[in-house]
């Protein structure tokens, strides 16, 4: 394990342990999921298989399924930290990287996306096509597990996101809620948008169909993106055309929710 991993989880440890002692109310809640575990995957694993858990799979049993996820792919392991410095990086409401570990719904759709897409890749898809389901039901947000979602994401309220089988996201991709990454209806095959690296999405925006949103692109708040967005270009309306040109390189890295 690295220095940087060992911070991490050493930083929600004493976030998490500060507010045991400022809020006894809190305080059981708080041992059960952070206190008590050694390491972030077991401490995640517990926190998923909790609010997913259902008659169908208990708790119990999901819990051992995702952390089978985490320890066979470490790759995961180092997204759900990539995504944590993402959120607190991006996201001026938050406090530290205790409270999208332990509140965010968009962190907690994303990361069971995570083992979905795990187990759709290792030929178990009716398990991964069934969290698909209970992701869905429990936190609102509809990510196929065929999707591949690249590291360093932030899904701030995350309410309604749509993303769909053949749609690629790549690294350090910010968006809000009610966006849909989704097909026409008109195609069948690889039928999703393609996002590039550092992209904004504004609340509400859909993209859709297999085209290609470049690099460092912005994406207005309630857009309807139908054509394919050049690199460093800011889109808005419906259809979306071209409006201005980014100051920063990657506008996905310096999120400002009042200007979607």
């Amino acid at each position: 394990m690295t220095q940087a991993r060992d911070e991490i989880w050493t930083r929600i440890r004493i976030e998490v342990g500060a507010d045991a002692q400022r809020e006894p109310a809190l305080a059981s809640f708080l041992h059960t999921t952070v206190l008590s575990h050694d390491r972030l995957c077991d401490s995640l694993s517990f926190i998923l298989a909790a609010k997913l858990g259902s008659e169908t799979i208990t708790s119990l049993t999901l819990r051992e399924l995702i952390r089978q996820a985490f320890d066979d792919d470490p790759t995961i392991e180092d997204s759900v930290r990539e995504d944590l410095r993402a959120v607190l990086s991006r996201d001026p409401a938050t406090r530290g990287y205790s409270q999208p570990l332990l509140y965010f719904k968009g962190f907690h759709a994303l990361q069971s996306y995570r083992v979905a897409h795990y187990y759709w890749t290792h030929e178990r898809e009716a398990l991964a096509l069934y969290l698909q389901s209970r992701i869905s039901e429990v936190f609102a947000v509809d990510i196929h597990p065929g999707a591949r979602i690249g590291k360093g994401i932030m899904f701030d309220h995350a309410t309604s996101v749509v993303i769909g089988e053949t749609a690629v996201v790549e690294d350090d991709f910010s968006m809000l809620h009610e966006v849909t990454l989704g097909g026409t209806g008109k195609a069948s095959g690889d039928r999703h948008p393609k996002i590039g690296k550092g992209v904004m999405i504004g609340a509400g925006a859909k993209v859709l169909g297999n085209i290609r949103v470049g690099e460092g692109a912005k994406i207005g708040a309630g857009s309807v993106v139908l054509e394919d967005v050049a690199p460093f270009t800011t889109v808005a309306g419906v259809p979306a055309r071209p409006v201005s040109y980014p100051v920063h390189g990657l506008p996905a890295m310096d999120f400002d929710s009042e200007s979607l």
